[in-house]
Formats: structure tokens, C-alpha cells, sequence
């Protein structure tokens, strides 16, 4: 299934399956426990991200040609870290590049997030994907210069910043991507092909980062985790690294589930 979220006409947040037609069908029920497809069209006024995260879990260096362009040692386990819900950003809406605590270096990341269904702890890799409630398109916006000048020796106040976590456009149920490990993922800014791969060049597929990260903690339905992205970041690009710019049109595209776009543009 392929499910949106939505602003109706009434300003109100709800869930909707798309059909093969174009059409929308509202949903009823909560999609951590019981839900259905209801026979009503979905008023859709404006679409958001697919779910509101409980928590944004992110892995870095998970892709084998990443790790070689950023001249990195391939790690022996997943490293981790995180980002505020205040990341979150919808469909369409603009990354906004900080001007208080400013930044001149903000990067895209191209990702696949996994979403957690239902509260899980200590799961091994064969049962991990039982606990997905789907796969969506990310965006791990990251301004570099506070991730590794200013940050503090740790990456998480480059990562932190408001809208620096689009997701969307739906979120696929597992059903649809029996394995998430064998798609095609790229970023397109600008009209430009910058990002292009699988990813089946993850160092830890899945599955593993599922068991990694459930171990003796538990993720609570709504978790995303963000899987790493592949090779041609901005920070790496030759002859000179490409950053963010008010203006540019950012797009993230992820096989089976579709293009994630964001303009650009100056915090406030």
C-alpha cells in the first residue's frame, strides 16, 4: 500500500491510501494498531510528510562508495546519531539554510528511512523487517561546517537544525519492498543527476541496523531510521564541494516509492 498524509479542507491531519488510479482513499484507525481503507474519496488540500516521528535515529558512512570518497575507514559497526523532530519538513516546503547560527556549507544527503510499526526490542536480523511499518524518501540535510568544525566533536549540531529532515512523499508498506536493499536512489538538484546508486551498497543492510539499534533499547512506533546515504555529497564534489543555495530545487528518488522535493531557501 501507498499511503499519504494530508491537510483536509478543514485543516485537519489524516492518512490516505493511494489507488492505481490517482485517486486517494481516506483511512480510519491508527496505522500503529488498527486501520482500513475507507470507500470515501480523501480531500486532499495539501500534503505533509507521511508520518510525524517519534524519534529520528540516522546512521552515517553506511555506504561503501561514500565512505571511499570522504576518505573514511569502513566502520565495524553502525555509527549513530540523531536529529530533533524539529528536522521534520513536508513535501514541497523549503529547506531553510540557517542565517542566526549560519551556515555556508549545508549538503544533501539522498536516504532511505524505515519506519518502525510496532514497539520492538532486542529483535534479531531474521525478524527485523516484522516490525517496519514502511520505507519512505529522506533528505539528512547536513550543515558541515557545524558538523565538523564547530560542532563540538560530534555531528549532531550540524544535523539539528529546523527542516533539515524532509520525508515523503508516501510511505510503502513492506508488502510492495520485500527487500529494501535492492533499490535505486539518487538526488537530482537542480535538474542535475548528483546522487545516483543502490542501496545494496549499504555496509549494514536493514535488517542489521534494525538488530543493531533495538539492542537493549527500545523503538517505539513512529521511529525513523535513516540509512545512510551513497556517494556524490556536495562536500566531495570536484573541483569544488556544492552547497545549498537559496534558489535550488532539491529532489530525493528512491525506486517503488518516488521523488521527495524541496526548494531551498534562507531562514527567516
Amino acid at each position: 500500500m501507498k499511503i499519504i498524509r494530508y491537510l483536509d479542507s478543514a485543516g485537519v491531519a489524516r492518512h490516505g491510501s493511494e489507488q492505481p488510479d490517482g485517486s486517494v482513499r481516506r483511512i480510519d484507525g491508527d496505522l500503529y494498531g488498527t486501520y482500513s481503507v475507507s470507500g470515501d474519496t480523501a480531500d486532499v488540500q495539501r500534503l505533509l510528510a507521511p508520518i510525524v516521528p517519534t524519534q529520528i535515529l540516522c546512521i552515517g558512512l553506511n555506504y561503501r562508495r561514500h565512505a571511499e570518497e570522504t576518505k573514511a575507514k569502513l566502520p565495524e559497526r553502525p555509527i549513530l546519531f540523531v536529529k530533533g523532530i524539529n528536522t521534520l519538513q513536508h513535501p514541497g516546503e523549503p529547506i531553510l539554510i540557517p542565517t542566526h547560527m549560519a551556515s555556508h556549507e549545508v549538503d544533501y544527503e539522498c536516504e532511505l528511512a524505515v519506519v518502525i510499526g510496532r514497539a520492538c526490542k532486542n529483535v534479531s536480523r531474521e525478524r527485523a523487517l516484522d516490525y517496519v511499518l514502511g520505507y519512505t524518501c529522506a533528505n539528512d540535510v547536513s550543515a558541515r561546517d557545524w558538523q565538523i568544525r564547530m560542532g563540538g566533536g560530534q555531528w549532531c549540531r550540524g544535523k539539528f537544525f529546523d527542516t533539515f529532515a524532509p520525508l515523503g512523499p508516501r510511505l510503502v508498506t513492506p508488502d510492495e519492498i520485500p527487500n529494501p536493499n535492492a533499490l535505486r536512489i539518487a538526488t537530482v538538484l537542480n535538474g542535475e543527476r548528483v546522487q545516483d546508486w543502490n542501496t545494496g551498497d549499504m555496509i549494514f543492510d536493514v535488517p542489521t541496523l534494525i538488530e543493531f539499534l533495538s539492542g537493549s533499547t527500545t523503538l517505539v512506533p513512529g521511529t525513523v531510521i535513516l540509512t545512510g546515504t551513497p556517494h556524490g555529497v556536495g562536500m566531495a564534489a570536484k573541483p569544488e564541494p556544492r552547497w545549498l543555495r537559496p534558489g535550488d530545487v532539491v529532489s530525493i528518488e528512491i525506486e517503488k516509492i518516488g521523488t521527495l522535493t524541496n526548494p531551498v531557501a534562507s531562514e527567516p
